[in-house]
């Protein structure tokens, strides 16, 4: 496992919270608004103005202009993608474009020496996002991708204890993540080869190479429930092959209970976690021994809950930016992922 264990103690994020109010802002601007969690992002960073100064927003698509007036962008100042390329007092950039140009949005902030939130998932190219990284590295740049169950509390939890080695050798992996898609979506997310593995699940897969590394062989398994109405593929099983475990992740968006059977589960020698749903604050833990402060035997923990969904995403890269701690995961973590997220949605073999 590649985490650090100081980066994942529950609630570290309070004190680096608490410090803020004393140490000069740090700038931001978001370039686009086309992704699904553009405005969420936002919402997140106007939370914490004792940490963040927001310079403004830009969205280079004229086709999408309308969608400045979301509530999360109101009084905030319109820039163009240039001035906030060039505003060399801007520290960092959130991209929040439509998928398709996620990465060559984020590729000129790291080229004008922006650190960048990049939502995920980065695209269809995997040499894009090697890229990517190698210039961010080059630069002493950061990226954080926008995996949100990163910073997640359920997942903090689980995280941990495999670190500390609670569960013992891990051997299986199982996750879900799912939605009854309307036609809309169905027909926004058909654009993608790797359908809704690659769009959704993705979360599940940086989770499972949090845990496990890079997969040794990965199978994708891709189905269309109505091929007759549309092309999405929008039922998919994808397994990634370790030398002594196996994941199991699924992606359905013609589930009508998607978000109730949401879950992740890690087994081991000693122990399971089950994470479900996936944002519910809460984890079932079963040990073959006593564990920390846990019991032998099978136990429901409450964890606190974040303040926001990305909330902790925000005040983490916050620190990171002012030296105060190093990402979590590195640039090697993130294009491992990629490459199993486009061969578990079968975009590339």
């Amino acid at each position: 496992m590649r985490i650090d264990r100081r980066n994942f103690l529950i609630g570290s994020t309070l004190p680096l919270l608490m410090s803020a109010a004393s140490k000069p802002k740090i700038k931001i601007a978001q370039i686009g608004t086309g992704h699904a969690h553009a405005s969420g992002k936002m919402l997140a960073v106007r939370k914490y103005p004792e940490i963040f100064k927001v310079a403004g927003i830009a969205e280079p698509d004229p086709k999408r202009s309308k969608a400045l007036n979301d509530p999360a962008y109101l009084g905030l100042k319109t820039l163009t993608e240039a001035a906030i390329l060039a505003d060399e007092s801007i520290q960092v950039v959130v991209v929040e474009t439509e998928v398709k140009k996620l990465v060559p949005t984020a590729l000129k902030c790291i080229k004008a020496g922006k650190h960048i939130h990049l939502d995920k998932p980065a695209g269809e190219y995997l040499e894009s996002v090697k890229k990517l990284h190698q210039e961010a590295d080059n630069r002493k740049l950061t990226v954080q991708m926008g995996y949100m169950l990163r910073y997640n509390p359920s997942f903090e939890f689980l995280f941990q204890a495999v670190k500390d080695g609670w569960l013992g050798e891990i051997t299986e992996v199982i996750g879900m993540m799912g939605k009854k898609a309307s036609d809309g979506l169905r027909k926004e997310l058909s654009q993608y080869k790797g359908g809704g593995m690659f769009e959704l699940a993705c979360h599940l897969i940086d989770a499972t190479v949090t845990i496990l590394g890079k997969p040794l062989k990965v199978a994708a398994y891709n189905h269309r429930t109505d091929p007759d109405k549309d092309t999405f593929i929008d039922n998919q099983l994808a397994v990634l092959d370790y030398k002594k475990a196996v994941a199991t992740i699924r992606c359905n968006h013609a589930d009508p209970a998607g978000f109730k059977r949401r879950m992740f589960s890690v087994t081991g020698t000693q122990g399971t976690i089950l994470i479900q749903p996936l944002e519910g604050g809460k984890v079932l833990l079963t040990l073959d021994r006593p564990q920390g402060k846990y019991k032998k035997g099978t136990q429901e923990i409450s964890l606190p809950r974040s303040p926001g969904r990305y909330d902790k995403e925000f005040i983490d890269l916050a620190a990171i930016i002012r030296g105060e701690k190093k990402l979590a995961w590195n640039s090697k973590h993130d294009i491992d992922v990629h490459e199993a997220v486009l061969k578990a949605s079968g975009v590339i073999e």
